[in-house]
């Protein structure tokens, strides 16, 4: 059994993370690091915990663990490990932006890997720091992973997302109240969205050169979680050869699918999963992924992360099913 701690633990991910690991076979959760919330009754701020977990938050850190989880806000994961030392055989998985880009990456002599497996799962089995990648991020490069791989990627990227209310996490603000945010819809950060610097990351990595626009529109939905991307570009190809590259790069992937159906966000709800859809119109591609973005864009994949660095099944703790209904 491995000892994991998490930091940060009364947010929307920080809850997924606890939920996913009092179900791993392989962990034991050794303290959920609250100072907001410390003495408090886990299960009194994640509610649906009730009678699954006894345990409190803490404002005390085992320095010892095996795996640390941050589950900071953006901006304080480097803050807080400047003023918190851990062993050097801790492997640390941090969920905020804070080491995402490769400026970012190195923090006292170690490296953060970007952690998303289906770009770079050799480099993740061998890493000890991960920065998990963004939530619009994980949907908006699973769509574009195998165009970028074989060269494919000609022109501007045009992309719409929208994103659930838990996107914006457990701090109120204007536009997360219930009654503004019921019966509306509405965009935010068009052209400037935090991720937008990740994604064009990612692109530049497998296809060297690329330097047209990648245009991001993203929204705020009427519905808790998930994310639904449409993305378009320009391809030369038959749909048939689009959808060739696309299960050619993912046949190896044990949580992102390619359908042949039109895809919906019930299908991923509360699963690990990324499911795509490719449509051709004239000389426009159109590619739909979805996530649920708290975890295929947040825990899930984290606790995925932590498998591949561990060598433990992949799917270990994660082979969940939606809500359909």
């Amino acid at each position: 059994m491995i000892q994991v701690g998490i930091i940060g633990g009364a947010g929307y991910t920080s809850g997924e993370l606890i939920r996913l690991l009092i179900n791993h076979k392989y962990v034991a959760l050794n303290f959920v690091f609250s100072t907001s919330n410390s003495g408090n009754q886990i299960s009194n701020i994640h509610q649906d915990l009730v009678g699954t977990i006894d345990m409190k938050f803490t404002d005390t850190i085992n320095s010892k663990v095996d795996v640390l989880f941050l589950c900071l806000g953006h901006g304080n994961s480097k803050v807080f490990l400047e003023n918190n030392l851990f062993s050097n055989t801790t492997k640390i998985i941090d969920l905020s932006n804070d080491f995402r880009l490769e400026t970012d990456a190195v923090f006292n002599s170690k490296q953060f890997i970007y952690g998303l497996p289906e770009l770079q799962k050799d480099d993740i089995k061998n890493a000890e720091y991960i920065a998990n990648p963004g939530c619009f991020a994980t949907a908006i490069q699973l769509a574009l992973l195998p165009l970028a791989e074989n060269n494919l990627l000609s022109n501007d990227i045009h992309i719409n997302a929208v994103t659930g209310a838990t996107g914006a996490g457990t701090s109120l603000s204007k536009t997360t109240h219930f009654t503004w945010r019921d019966n509306n819809f509405s965009h935010y950060k068009a052209f400037t969205h935090q991720h937008l610097g990740e994604i064009i990351q990612t692109i530049n990595q497998l296809q060297n050169g690329f330097d047209n626009e990648v245009i991001l529109i993203p929204n705020r939905g009427d519905f808790s979680r998930g994310i639904f991307v449409t993305a378009y570009t320009n391809f030369n190809g038959t749909l048939e050869e689009a959808k060739n590259v696309y299960k050619t790069y993912y046949k190896n992937a044990e949580f992102t699918f390619v359908s042949d159906e039109e895809i919906h966000l019930k299908q991923v709800v509360n699963t690990n999963k990324c499911l795509i859809h490719l449509h051709k119109y004239n000389n426009k591609l159109l590619i739909t992924s979805c996530i649920d973005n708290l975890l295929k864009g947040a825990s899930g994949q984290a606790v995925h992360n932590m498998n591949l660095m561990y060598g433990f099944n992949e799917k270990e703790g994660l082979e969940l099913k939606a809500n359909f209904f």
